[in-house]
């Protein structure tokens, strides 16, 4: 069993930057592939990046690349999403996940055995 926490969604402007954090406890955190996904009001949860077990590999989604990055400190638990030049359509609730039967970076949000309870971020324009 892992529980996730995340922290740091918030109100920012058009272009600003927000870091979230996910903090993991119960099973090993190093045995688990984790990833960022978002929900915005009225739309599916999409996929916005992941990361494999010892953080070498990366995967994000388009609307991701080039202005988020995912990266993790396995002795600290933690996943982090920094996000750059926000815009306001990545306006959502942001959730962080765990799968633990893959070492790779996971896509696909049936993959993740484990899901925090997710932080809002709005970008105003």
């Amino acid at each position: 069993q892992v529980q996730l926490v995340e922290s740091g969604g918030g109100v920012v402007q058009d272009g600003g930057s927000l870091s979230l954090s996910c903090a993991a406890s119960g099973r090993t955190f190093s045995t688990y592939a984790m990833g960022w996904f978002r929900q915005a009001p009225g739309k599916e949860r999409e996929f916005v990046a992941a990361i494999s077990r010892s953080g070498a590999s990366t995967n994000y989604a388009n609307s991701a690349k080039g202005r988020f990055t995912i990266s993790r400190d396995n002795a600290k638990n933690t996943v982090y999403l920094q996000m750059n030049s926000l815009k306001p359509e990545d306006t959502a609730v942001y959730y962080c996940a765990a799968a633990y039967r893959f070492s790779i970076p996971v896509v696909v949000a049936t993959n993740y055995d484990y899901w925090g309870q997710g932080t809002q971020v709005t970008v105003s324009s």
